[in-house]
């Protein structure tokens, strides 16, 4: 189920524009799709879906994959409310898999079953890992958010297997990307469980998990219950953010919307109840949660800074709320990478010497 809402292309535009450079693609091309593009819905000349296909198309035919994945990756942005945005990713699919021998790393896609409400799901995933990768390392299993999936982020993906040598298990939350349920807190949680018994049968049994923006909801989920043995929050709302007082900016309630699988646009009063079954407040008054990074930008203007602060002071938890930057820090993410994969680097190898 999805729909289209209302949504001023140029005010995506003016949100998402480092992110669109950062991840790989020429200024000079994204400046050329953001002149042409006059509307977000319209899969025709100046219509966003078209314009940024046309430039992956291009890519395409020049035979630079890699390009061409990211550039269909905008143009299903930011959900797959009708037909020409699922066209999009699997164009982008196919472009990723075509780029894959150059990613210089061991690469695989997998499609699992598992368990879902009393029943199953199949969730494809991505694995990456370095050629020579060690014997008994951890596995990361590692998502994006509600509107930026397993393949947009592949950069950092890349970053975090080459860095730690280890296997990154890459997956879409429910609701997003290649999921074919709903995104719910329980449900998404239900899968993300299914991956972390999945991951621990691939390396040394122990299992860290990465979560940026959305995705960092269900680090922040797994790591406050102690489901895995270490968990990296970058951007994540866990409760002030799901408070029916919040209002959405930049589309965010439609992306959201149509991630809880509603199909028309849903009252402000539906929004909020079904939201509200998010909070991780339950979990944050308990005791028992593995080793935590928590990381966002001071600015976020979708996740309020109570959501990275209120894990202050808890036991076994790093707390970094990043100054002059927004949503998930990505304008430092220079800056921030490292400290994220030094945090990983030492974590995971102490939960590794205390399995042996």
């Amino acid at each position: 189920m999805s729909y289209p809402w209302p949504l001023d292309a140029s005010e995506l535009f003016g949100e998402r524009y480092p992110q669109m450079i950062n991840t790989g693609l020429p200024v000079g091309d994204v400046d050329t799709v953001r002149a042409a593009v006059t509307d977000m819905w319209a899969d025709a000349p100046g219509g966003w879906v078209h314009e940024w296909s046309k430039l992956a198309a291009a890519y395409a035919d020049a035979g630079a994959h890699d390009r061409a994945a990211l550039a269909y990756g905008w143009a299903k942005f930011p959900t797959l409310a009708d037909a020409s945005k699922r066209v999009a990713l699997a164009r982008q699919l196919e472009q990723y898999q075509l780029a894959a021998p150059d990613f210089g790393l061991r690469f695989r896609r997998q499609v699992l079953e598992l368990p879902y409400r009393g029943g199953t799901t199949d969730v494809p995933v991505h694995l990456l890992a370095p050629f020579d990768l060690p014997a008994g390392r951890p596995v990361l299993i590692a998502s994006g958010g509600v509107d930026s999936w397993k393949m947009d982020v592949h950069g950092l993906l890349v970053l975090l297997a080459t860095q730690l040598r280890l296997q990154v298990l890459a997956f879409d939350i429910a609701g997003t990307g290649e999921s074919t349920v709903p995104m719910t807190g329980a449900g998404g949680a239900e899968l993300v469980g299914g991956l972390i018994a999945h991951a621990r049968s691939l390396g040394s049994g122990v299992v860290g998990h990465v979560g940026i923006s959305m995705g960092g909801y269900f680090s922040a989920r797994s790591g406050l219950a102690g489901d895995v043995d270490a968990a990296v929050v970058l951007g994540g709302p866990v409760e002030a953010a799901f408070t029916g007082a919040r209002k959405d900016v930049f589309g965010m309630d439609g992306i959201v919307g149509n991630a809880l699988g509603f199909d028309a646009p849903p009252t402000d009063e539906e929004l909020a109840l079904r939201r509200a079954e998010f909070s991780l407040r339950p979990l944050l008054d308990e005791d028992r949660n593995a080793p935590m990074l928590i990381v966002n930008g001071a600015d976020d203007v979708h996740v309020p800074q109570h959501d990275t602060l209120v894990f202050q002071g808890r036991r076994d938890t790093v707390v970094d709320l990043v100054p002059g930057t927004g949503h998930c820090a990505v304008s430092k993410l220079p800056e921030v990478f490292p400290t994220i994969l030094g945090w990983l680097d030492r974590t995971l190898n102490t939960a590794v010497e205390a399995a042996r």
